[in-house]
């Protein structure tokens, strides 16, 4: 290893991910261009809010940016609130640069997640990123979870530490769904990956979704199950996203044959350099998960004695968890192991939102997201 390639670029990078480049390459391997190549964002399109966003409840909280290429979203007394994309999506990668709330977060809930909860009530799709906050002094915990044709009864969440303070700086959260794959990602780190299996049926998600980000009371259970509630002294709590990518096919959800333009447009998505994961990510996902994961519903026996088809047992990882899915040593974090599905179905605005023509205001394809009632 050249250490003075560390020196170049240990502006840029995280701890973890000065950590990662130490672990994934031998001694003689790295260069600046491996270095650089590793580290530098996915080349994505961003967009303005404008082009792919549209309130979806409590647009009093929502602060745009004068160039509309950032937003913030805050949470008081009044309301929580939240944005939807204009758009419906067959498969796409979804991602943003997010900043969270500083100091005491307790019951708050950051959401950034594709559903369509909206359009099909009862078997909806859904892919998510959650963001727990916690007492003060107590780091961010985050959670991944998957849902297909209403599937909630058979949730499939884990859970997980940050190893970064996600208050200070921007870091990159990215969601990539295809017909073959979906893959969590902060930064370039892939955090999960689940391969459609034949045997999961209708519980891999496969209708069109559109891209929320939500900020929530979720006092009830996000903190210590529910034992540390938001504190609204601390007010208004807000979190800020910018480098917004939205890269899909675009489709109305209530036609009954999906467009064949989408077969293109996912061959593209597909053939992307974060579509699959290279052998020197999946170095990085391994350490990643061996060390900041603390819940796997994959390894959670008590749940689901078979596993689910899709899951892959990881000897490794196997080998830190109890028949519970609990780690057999407890992190030191005031979270919370339980697994709570009941918010899923109550989260603020999700299933109050319609798409209606709207004379005059249009989307590219005579759809427009209204907004939803508040909290």
């Amino acid at each position: 290893m050249d250490y003075r390639v560390l020196s170049s670029v240990s502006k840029s990078i995280t701890p973890f991910s000065l950590l990662l480049l130490l672990y994934i390459f031998p001694a003689t391997e790295t260069t600046a261009a491996t270095a650089n190549t590793m580290y530098k964002a996915f080349n994505l399109s961003t967009i303005t809010f404008e082009e792919g966003y549209s309130p979806l409840f409590s647009d009093f909280n929502i602060e745009r940016s004068p160039d509309d290429r950032s937003f913030r979203l805050l949470l008081n007394k009044f309301s929580g609130s939240g944005v939807i994309s204009t758009e419906y999506y067959n498969y796409g990668f979804f991602s943003a640069s997010i900043k969270l709330p500083a100091i005491y977060t307790a019951g708050i809930v950051v959401a950034f997640y594709t559903s369509n909860a909206d359009t099909f009530e009862k078997n909806h799709d859904e892919l998510d990123i959650e963001f727990l906050g916690n007492v003060n002094g107590q780091p961010w915990r985050f959670q991944t979870n998957m849902y297909g044709n209403g599937s909630v009864s058979r949730g499939r969440e884990e859970r997980y530490r940050m190893w970064f303070d996600p208050s200070k700086d921007f870091h990159q959260y990215s969601i990539l769904w295809t017909p073959k794959n979906i893959i969590f990602y902060i930064d370039e780190t892939p955090l999960r990956e689940v391969n459609r299996h034949p045997a999961m049926g209708g519980d891999f998600p496969s209708k069109p979704m559109s891209l929320y980000a939500t900020i929530w009371d979720a006092s009830s259970w996000a903190t210590n199950g529910g034992k540390a509630k938001v504190d609204y002294k601390y007010e208004p709590f807000a979190t800020e996203l910018k480098d917004l990518v939205l890269e899909g096919c675009i489709v109305d959800p209530t036609e009954q044959i999906p467009s064949t333009n989408c077969t293109d447009r996912s061959a593209k998505l597909l053939a992307q350099d974060y579509s699959y994961i290279t052998p020197e990510r999946r170095k990085s996902m391994k350490f990643f998960r061996e060390r900041y994961m603390y819940y796997s519903y994959c390894y959670d026996n008590l749940r689901y004695p078979v596993p689910p088809p899709e899951c892959v047992i990881v000897q490794s990882e196997r080998d830190l968890f109890r028949d519970s899915g609990r780690l057999r040593q407890k992190m030191k974090f005031g979270g919370s192991h339980s697994h709570s599905q009941s918010h899923r179905k109550h989260r603020p605005g999700q299933s109050s939102r319609r798409r209606n023509k709207v004379a005059g205001g249009a989307s590219k394809s005579g759809r427009r997201g209204s907004a939803a009632a508040a909290m």
